[in-house]
């Protein structure tokens, strides 16, 4: 069996993270899948996802961190095609990545106690987001 839905996002500023564990619960359970695999997927080139413990030293921590490896710039060469202020998002949302995929057991994605999934906006101004889930299994 394969379900697919999708979660919308508002965002609106860049290191902006959102807790979308209980969305992609919910799209599992509408499933019916009660073991599989849940696919986790960021629409965009600007925006990331992961797992955390996502609590507040940690949402702060992450943005700050991928800010100080990959900061702004003028010197990147998409600033040097587009101008636009934000090469540096597109290297930190490459860097971690559109998607994750979870198991799924009893019907839920199987986390640790102190394991979340994550949206990371990683663009300079507010965006729309979307985020598709596809569920697989029996």
């Amino acid at each position: 069996m394969v379900y697919q839905d999708r979660i919308a996002l508002e965002t609106h500023e860049h290191g902006q993270m959102h807790d979308i564990s209980a969305a992609v619960a919910e799209v599992v359970a509408r499933s019916g899948v009660t073991v599989g695999t849940a696919h986790v997927f960021n629409v965009g080139s600007t925006g990331a996802v992961g797992t955390v413990e996502f609590e507040p030293g940690l949402v702060r921590d992450v943005p700050e961190l991928l800010d100080r490896l990959m900061p702004p710039s003028r010197a990147y060469g998409h600033e040097q095609t587009w101008h636009d202020g934000n090469g540096h998002s597109h290297l930190q949302a490459t860097t971690l990545g559109p998607d994750l995929t979870v198991p799924v057991a009893d019907g839920r994605p199987v986390l640790g106690t102190w394991q979340q999934i994550f949206h990371l906006e990683c663009d300079v101004k507010p965006r729309r987001r979307e985020i598709v889930v596809t569920v697989q299994g029996e």
